[in-house]
């Protein structure tokens, strides 16, 4: 039986995690009920920024923000593995995110849905300003990091193929349909779900034998000239480096080697599999730096 995914979708403080513990608890009354052996060997994760450590105030700026998406993207993939269903219960707000969670599942042959939380906006506002005065640590966003992630909120669309198939869970329901999200991911007892994958989200082997030498060297080649530059250039907010026909765009604030390492062990893990060609290493690593410096 290949790894199942729900996505937990919704505005901040719409009841995101009370929705994905009922979903749990269902599941594992599903798993202890049934008398189908593939369903009896099925344990479910439950991922979400308690669990990962993620403080809210991670929203406040954009870097710190996109390293809780990797934290929450790299425990999701942990986790999926045979005979596991998991529940990424996030705000999971940015539809690319969304896709980006949907390639990895479709890449493992991993059926996956959407469950959006259908709080309307003034009910989560209302609820996030009654879990701020309940003084808990930790408990709902300040004032200007909700608006901010309710202003940017991307609600799913189930005609996508990325959030579908796509449950909306009201706010006045008592329970999410727990059978239905159930069918769309597991199956039913005679019909198990299988997803195939395709060109797109299969990954090639990596043929040649120094493939992996030639990716951690080139990439690390990219990391020395950028820390030279900074160590030439102290003092200096940014800057463009020429590198192998194209030119590494630094952010204002200076790159520490910690950080750097980071994103080259996540380039180097992307990459792994997938074979690229050698003479396009050193450009993919330049285009992924900027991206991630942004």
């Amino acid at each position: 039986m290949p790894e199942q995914l729900v996505i937990i979708s919704g505005y901040p403080s719409s009841g995101k995690t009370r929705r994905s513990r009922q979903i749990l608890d269902a599941f594992q009354s599903k798993i202890t009920n049934s008398s189908h052996a593939q369903h009896t060997r099925l344990t479910v994760s439950h991922i979400n920024g308690e669990s990962l450590g993620l403080s809210r105030d991670v929203y406040r700026d954009a870097r710190s923000e996109k390293d809780a998406r990797a934290t929450e993207y790299f425990a999701v993939k942990r986790a999926l593995s045979r005979d596991t269903v998991v529940i990424a219960d996030g705000l999971n707000y940015i539809k690319g995110f969304r896709y980006q969670l949907y390639c990895e599942a479709k890449a493992l042959q991993t059926p996956s849905c959407v469950v959006h939380i259908g709080t309307p906006v003034e009910k989560c506002r209302e609820l996030n300003k009654r879990s701020c005065a309940d003084g808990k640590i930790g408990a709902g966003y300040s004032e200007d990091v909700f608006e901010n992630l309710a202003f940017r909120y991307e609600e799913p669309n189930g005609m996508t193929r990325w959030d579908s198939p796509l449950f909306t869970v009201p706010f006045d329901d008592v329970d999410p349909p727990y059978d239905a999200i159930w069918d769309a991911i597991v199956g039913t007892e005679g019909d198990l779900k299988r997803v195939k994958p395709n060109q797109a989200t299969v990954l090639a082997p990596a043929t040649e034998p120094d493939y992996l030498y030639d990716l951690d060297k080139s990439s690390q080649e990219i990391l020395n000239m950028i820390q030279d530059w900074q160590k030439d250039h102290q003092g200096e907010g940014g800057g463009a480096i020429p590198a192998f026909e194209t030119m590494i765009q630094l952010p204002a604030a200076p790159l520490s080697t910690p950080q750097l390492q980071r994103l080259r062990r996540q380039f180097v893990a992307l990459n792994r599999q997938h074979k690229l060609p050698k003479q396009r290493i050193r450009t993919s690593f330049v285009e992924y730096l900027n991206d991630n410096f942004r």
